[in-house]
């Protein structure tokens, strides 16, 4: 939130066209949340499984990268201290920022929609160890999380064709990657792993686990997607003097639905809750149906033109 609130700032700062935002979104993903985290996961595997550090070792590099990334943001980013007249108490921010969810739809609706789906995207990230090894498979971690990754990138890349044209608006057709997303994690409870029989060891992955990981990967290229679309829309339909305000407002469920998730993840199927996941989707693909309705009836988005109305 802190990152895209600094980003849009600046942009118009700059005097950018705000019609550019969408293609810095779609690089942001794809060379951020795609490249480097593909990079990243195949030296995680490097490090556990051919130099034999352990499991933590990821964890430690990540540190360095992390100091890595902080020095280089503080030489070369700029501080944005907002607008100095218009000072506010942390109370007073969270009132406005409340104020413009209660009063306009539209940022209620996208606030809905974030929290429905990462909610479910976290969930996912805890949840697809356990259900592609239920009983201890034998299965490489860091190159999963690097393929992973790779579908990122390609929705990522749909989404940059997608937001290049100005029909279908992300309104659009984000009802329906909502929905494909919401199979997608539907194939882990159609295809859940069997246990083992006692005595028999556990080898790779199964016929059932390579299925559900067909799921994910599908369900990656929708993450791709949804990413820089989300963030198109916002920089739409959120005020930009409380745009960080507002999405750490509709964060506070998700992280509270994760973590009751988490805390109860021996008590209920995997199965289970992939399917509670995928319910929230399709809530999600609801909301996005009902803001497509709204900003094509404000203006936001030109409806469907028919062929008589075009001549």
């Amino acid at each position: 939130s802190a990152f895209e609130s600094w980003l849009v700032a600046e942009h118009f700062k700059r005097g950018h066209d705000a019609a550019l935002l969408s293609n810095t979104f779609s690089k942001a993903v794809f060379l951020g949340n795609g490249l480097i985290a593909i990079l990243a996961g195949l030296l995680a595997n490097f490090l556990v499984d051919d130099m034999a550090f352990g499991p933590v070792a990821p964890f430690d590099a990540s540190a360095v990268v992390l100091l890595i990334g902080g020095i280089v943001i503080h030489l070369t980013w700029t501080e944005n201290y907002g607008d100095a007249s218009d000072s506010q108490s942390l109370a007073q921010s969270f009132q406005k920022a409340t104020q413009a969810i209660v009063s306009d739809k539209k940022v209620a609706l996208l606030g809905c929609m974030q929290a429905m789906f990462e909610g479910s995207m976290y969930t996912f990230v805890f949840l697809w160890t356990p259900a592609l090894s239920p009983n201890g498979e034998d299965i490489p971690h860091g190159f999963i999380f690097a393929i992973f990754m790779l579908a990122c990138m390609g929705g990522s890349s749909i989404a940059a064709k997608l937001m290049a044209k100005s029909n279908p608006a992300p309104e659009k057709y984000m009802q329906y990657v909502f929905v494909a997303s919401a199979f997608a994690l539907l194939v882990p409870v159609w295809f859940a792993g069997k246990p083992v029989v006692d005595g028999e060891a556990a080898g790779g992955i199964t016929f059932d686990g390579k299925v559900q990981l067909l799921g994910f990967l599908v369900f990656e290229i929708c993450v791709g997607i949804f990413w820089p679309s989300l963030m198109s829309m916002r920089s739409k339909y959120v005020p930009e003097d409380c745009r960080a305000t507002i999405m750490n407002i509709f964060r506070l469920p998700l992280n509270l639905f994760v973590c009751i998730v988490l805390y109860n993840v021996s008590s209920f199927p995997i199965a289970n809750m992939f399917a509670m996941c995928s319910a929230f989707l399709l809530v999600a693909a609801l909301c996005q149906y009902k803001l497509h309705e709204l900003a094509v009836s404000t203006g936001f988005v030109l409806g469907n033109t028919k062929p008589n109305d075009a001549l």
